[in-house]
């Protein structure tokens, strides 16, 4: 098989993969550290899941029809009110993160420093992206107001879109990434902390 946009096609495709050959033992080990049971665990995986597809879904219908715009008497208060409630399911996802974070089960590797700073670093970094971008974009340039028909005179290059295309994307994965690592290390150091106290 060959096409002719992405060239031939090597060893015929994901078609002659044996998949009864794959060494399964990382994924194996890494879901041995979360517990999918566990309600904060589908809690947090259904605010994460939700929240984009909501205000993608509003946002579309709202870009077709126009009737938040009309609701609202203005595409302007209808972006403020549709960026308000994404800040409170944003909220809400957050707490879900954390709470799921804080009781699944430790990774003893990261029960070190240098995991910590990465963590800091990583919530340093996307916190730079997330605000900068927020205010490159301003209110209603971030919550969607093109949908509403809200349009800046020109796209915005500067930073941190001069390096990337979608930095706040990038900034919210840094930011739970480290905030993953982060409680880790921290619950870690709490346990020792508690641990140490009682024997004393």
């Amino acid at each position: 098989m060959s096409s002719s946009v992405a060239g031939p096609d090597c060893c015929g495709g994901l078609g002659n993969i044996d998949f009864r050959q794959a060494d399964l033992y990382v994924m194996t080990r890494l879901l041995g550290y979360v517990d999918i049971s566990d309600p904060r665990f589908v809690a947090a995986v259904l605010a994460i899941t939700f929240n984009p597809l909501f205000w993608n879904v509003v946002a579309r219908w709202e870009q077709k029809t126009r009737k938040l715009s009309r609701a609202f008497r203005s595409p302007y208060l209808a972006c403020y009110s549709l960026g308000c409630a994404i800040l409170l399911l944003n909220f809400l996802r957050s707490h879900c993160f954390t709470q799921a974070m804080l009781s699944q089960p430790k990774m003893e590797s990261l029960d070190n420093p240098v995991a910590y700073c990465v963590g800091l670093a990583l919530l340093g970094v996307g916190t730079v992206f997330v605000l900068s971008s927020f205010f490159a974009l301003g209110f209603t340039g971030t919550f969607l107001g093109d949908y509403f028909g809200i349009l800046k005179e020109a796209r915005v290059t500067t930073f941190p879109f001069n390096l990337l295309d979608n930095p706040m994307y990038w900034g919210s994965t840094a930011n739970y990434l480290g905030w993953a690592i982060m409680p880790f290390t921290a619950e870690i150091y709490r346990q020792k902390a508690s641990q140490s106290h009682k024997r004393s």
